[in-house]
């Protein structure tokens, strides 16, 4: 007997996770020279679609799904999100760099590049934390401690994370040409200039992989 279902095509990435995100970030590389096989396994990820039942779809489902990706926004486009609520707790985005604790300079320095890769979580939990106060714009954030809670984060969409990605990136262009006076009123620490030359290579690479991720399925 035929089995007929409903399969939602993903538009916004606040509906996919991180987790699902990283997972079809290795299969997609596993599989790079495969178009065929990537879409398959864009099904799969983004829409929860089992890969026997994919190969059962109809050939005008199938076409339907590889042009509903191109409706999917493109990750430059989000904004950096100052809060996320996870479980209840509201955390915070660091409201100032040049402020930002010696420890976690360091344990954000020791990773090869500010990317979306198997690091992320743990970046974003040190960049994140509980909101202890607010008034107005301005708000507070608990003291760094070196929590070792990041997977948590695995759960938070991707609209937070490429909010997050993309603000590292537009610093890091305005560092690399040095000529903004935007970057010299932030007063990036040195720690975190570091880290973003050392991404340099890894950010170049995420302006044409994960700037672009899925690329060839968006318009």
């Amino acid at each position: 007997m035929k089995q007929t279902f409903e399969i939602e095509i993903p538009t916004k990435w606040e509906d996919v996770t991180l987790l699902s995100y990283l997972n079809l970030q290795k299969d997609l590389e596993n599989y790079k020279d495969n178009e065929d096989v990537q879409l398959d396994l864009m099904i799969h990820h983004l829409c929860g679609v089992h890969l026997d039942a994919i190969r059962g779809m109809s050939l005008e489902s199938y076409t339907k799904f590889k042009d509903g990706f191109y409706k999917l926004e493109k990750p430059e486009s989000l904004p950096l999100q100052r809060f996320v609520t996870i479980g209840g707790v509201e955390y915070g985005f660091e409201p100032n760099l040049s402020k930002m604790a010696y420890g976690a300079y360091l344990d954000v320095s020791q990773y090869d590049g500010l990317t979306i890769d198997k690091n992320w979580a743990k970046i974003m939990n040190i960049l994140y934390r509980p909101v202890t106060s607010k008034k107005g714009e301005l708000y507070q954030i608990e003291p760094y401690q070196g929590k070792d809670d990041w997977e948590k984060w695995l759960t938070v969409r991707m609209d937070v994370h490429f909010g997050a990605l993309f603000f590292f990136i537009v610093l890091w262009k305005d560092l690399l040409h040095a000529t903004l006076n935007s970057l010299k009123e932030m007063e990036i620490p040195p720690s975190i200039k570091k880290t973003l030359v050392k991404s340099g290579k890894v950010i170049a690479q995420s302006l044409t992989s994960q700037e672009g991720i899925l690329g060839k399925w968006m318009k």
